[in-house]
């Protein structure tokens, strides 16, 4: 699979959303199962609305750069970086990355995500950032991040219905 990673136009927003909540869909689901259905809705009582705002924010926010893979003329994924500090350091965050499902494991995730730290350490910054779940849903992205040398911090975040 041959894909040229680019910046996002405006014109890629409907079909980044969209790939990012087909692709998210598996996630929330091992995330329903993890925390409990109950829990689960009064934290994201609509997911999909509220994931489709967040990607549509995070592609629109100024000082964000952000890049698709193109797929013969469509996007099939995309990441977000954020350029902000951790403590005192500068970094370059990955917020969102995301593959469609029908170009998951065919190593766009890869590209994208060396496209991301090609930037951040062409602008100097010292350290990348990216996070993610710990439910079975996010193995696959914790697996990526992995592969590509980044070390995972175990933090734990409970919740209980009342």
């Amino acid at each position: 699979m041959d894909a040229l990673v680019r910046p996002m136009t405006d014109a890629d927003l409907d079909a980044v959303v969209a790939l990012a909540l087909d692709a998210w869909t598996p996630v929330f689901a091992s995330m329903t199962a993890a925390m409990g259905a109950a829990a689960f809705r009064l934290v994201y009582p609509d997911w999909r609305s509220a994931q489709a705002t967040a990607v549509a924010e995070v592609c629109r926010a100024p000082g964000n750069d952000v890049w698709v893979a193109d797929l013969d003329g469509e996007p099939v994924g995309f990441v977000a970086v954020r350029w902000t500090e951790e403590g005192a350091t500068p970094v370059g965050e990955v917020e969102m990355i995301a593959v469609a499902p029908g170009s998951q494991r065919s190593g766009i995730g890869s590209l994208l995500l060396d496209r991301a730290v090609a930037e951040m350490t062409a602008r100097g910054v010292p350290l990348a950032v990216i996070g993610t779940g710990g439910d079975p849903g996010h193995a696959p992205a914790r697996a990526l991040y992995e592969r590509h040398g980044f070390t995972g911090l175990p933090l734990m975040r409970y919740y209980r219905p009342l």
